[in-house]
């Protein structure tokens, strides 16, 4: 395991450029340098880039900003993948296909050289320490801002959605909600007995339907933005919502569009999980278990957001329906077939329910 980076270390390599790490991960191809701008990376976004074996980051944007604590890039550490903080008019400098050459804290772009911040185990740790010393006042302010927000969208929140007709069927019936949210992997697998015996409806928030996929299953849902789910995903016969704003706007349509899939659009206030934990509701299913779910605040903040109001009052409103399993792979760890079955890619896939 490599902790930090030398002043000797070279990193020579092709640049794939992404503003959207989520997007770029789709894409990526193994050895290629990512080159991202994510303020605050989060674990999630580093353990993604680190799987696809990346060679380097090139971060156009403070990797560690200080605002909370967290080690977000400690899995490309760990993996000994090189960070590097860079100016954010040397971002704009790199095109897909460009190669750059990084040495130390140089960074070599069209022959000329720039200086760049190497992110190591050292720094992280004096980042978390700094943050931890701000935890409270970055606390307030967040508290602060929920209850300012909640006050404005609650009358948006207990309004009954208006869901187009469907095919699924949640009536009667339990359902499973999948979010790319902290350890959503894990839990999900902890998960496979239950969803074997009870045979829930599944709904995969964008890249959670990919989560159910390689676990053996088909989403019988795929609700949000539709950024990170993959075209596979969007392929595999589940029922398409695409989760669109009070302004009218519905960033996924025309991705699904192009794909010439048929998809619903469903106004909803709050995130594409506020809107798929809802539309359970409101199609009364019987249960609502989510994986995955952002639930506090260092979650929240990973993601950019500076509040939950409509997250606070869709759990509000949904009330005991819901069942958070959150952490449940720290209670009940995976089942060995279904680790096996995520590492082969085969398992059984659940019909969806007409």
């Amino acid at each position: 395991m490599r902790t930090g980076i030398d002043s000797n270390w070279a990193v020579t390599g092709t640049v794939r450029v992404g503003t959207r790490t989520k997007e770029l991960l789709q894409t990526i191809d193994r050895g290629a340098i990512a080159a991202i701008r994510h303020e605050d990376l989060d674990r999630l976004a580093a353990q993604g880039l680190a799987d696809a074996r990346v060679r380097a980051v090139l971060n156009g944007a403070r990797t560690v900003s200080g605002l909370y604590p967290h080690e977000g890039a400690k899995p490309l550490l760990e993996r000994g993948i090189p960070v590097f903080d860079i100016p954010e008019d040397v971002f704009d400098l790199l095109e897909d296909g460009m190669r750059v050459q990084v040495l130390g804290e140089t960074i070599e772009v069209n022959g000329n050289a720039y200086a760049c911040t190497p992110v190591t185990q050292e720094t992280l740790a004096a980042a978390v320490r700094a943050s931890s010393e701000r935890w409270h006042e970055t606390c307030l302010r967040f508290i602060d801002n929920t209850l300012t927000h909640a006050a404005q969208e609650k009358e948006a929140v207990l309004q009954p959605l208006q869901v187009p007709r469907l095919r699924t069927r949640f009536q009667g019936r339990p359902a499973v909600v999948v979010v790319r949210g902290s350890d959503y992997l894990e839990d999900l697998r902890s998960l496979q007995p239950y969803i074997e015996r009870v045979r829930p409806v599944l709904v995969g928030v964008d890249g959670g339907a990919d989560a159910l996929i390689a676990a053996g299953w088909r989403p019988h849902c795929i609700v949000g933005d539709m950024d990170s789910v993959s075209d596979r995903g969007l392929r595999s016969g589940a029922e398409l919502i695409v989760h669109a704003y009070a302004n009218g706007y519905a960033p996924g349509w025309k991705r699904v569009r192009q794909l010439g899939l048929h998809a619903h659009q469903l106004f909803a206030p709050g995130t594409s999980e506020d809107m798929a934990m809802l539309l359970a509701y409101e199609q009364e299913a019987e249960a609502i278990v989510s994986v995955g779910a952002h639930s506090h605040i260092a979650d929240f903040l990973s993601k950019g957001r500076a509040g939950m109001a409509s997250t606070l009052l869709v759990r509000m409103k949904i009330g005991d329906r819901l069942i958070d399993a959150k952490g449940v792979s720290r209670l009940f760890p995976a089942p060995a077939s279904l680790e096996t079955a995520r590492k082969t890619g085969r398992g059984r896939e659940q019909q969806a329910y007409v």
